[in-house]
C-alpha cells in the first residue's frame, strides 16, 4: 500500500458504483453466478446500463457472460471468475483501509460509528 496516497490501490473498475453493486451481487452467487434479469434487478439498473457495465468487467476478465437458449428463448448467465473474485476482494480490503484511515483522520466529534451510519442510509 502507498502511505502517502491510500487510494493508490483502489482499482477503478470497481470504484464505480454500479459496478461495486454488481460485484457486490456476483460475489456471494459463487460457480451458480446471476441471470441478466435478477441481476438488473438486485442493482436496479437498465438493460442498456447493465449490458455497459458488464462489458467492461468482462474484458477485464472479472465477469464471464454466457448466452445460451432455453425453451427457444434467449438466457444470459453472468458468473465471476476467481481472478474476478480476488481482484475484488483485494478491491475491498483496500477501500476499507481508505475508509479507516479517513474516519481517524476526522475530528471525533465528526466521526459516525459504523452502525449508525448504516441505519441512515438510503435502501
Amino acid at each position: 500500500m502507498h502511505a502517502k496516497n491510500p487510494t493508490a490501490n483502489l482499482e477503478r473498475i470497481f470504484h464505480e458504483p454500479n459496478r461495486l453493486a454488481l460485484m457486490s451481487a456476483l460475489a456471494s452467487t459463487g460457480a451458480e453466478g446471476l441471470c441478466f434479469g435478477d441481476l438488473r434487478v438486485a442493482c436496479r439498473l437498465t438493460d442498456g446500463n447493465l449490458s455497459r457495465h458488464l462489458t467492461a468487467l468482462e474484458e477485464e476478465g472479472i465477469v464471464r457472460v454466457e448466452k445460451t437458449f432455453v425453451d427457444r428463448k434467449p438466457h444470459t448467465t453472468i458468473t465471476p471468475t476467481r481472478a474476478g473474485l480476488d481482484r475484488f476482494g483485494a478491491y475491498l480490503a483496500a477501500l476499507e483501509r481508505v475508509l479507516v484511515e479517513a474516519r481517524a483522520a476526522l475530528p471525533a466529534r465528526h466521526r459516525v460509528h459504523a452502525t449508525a451510519a448504516l441505519r441512515h442510509a438510503p435502501a
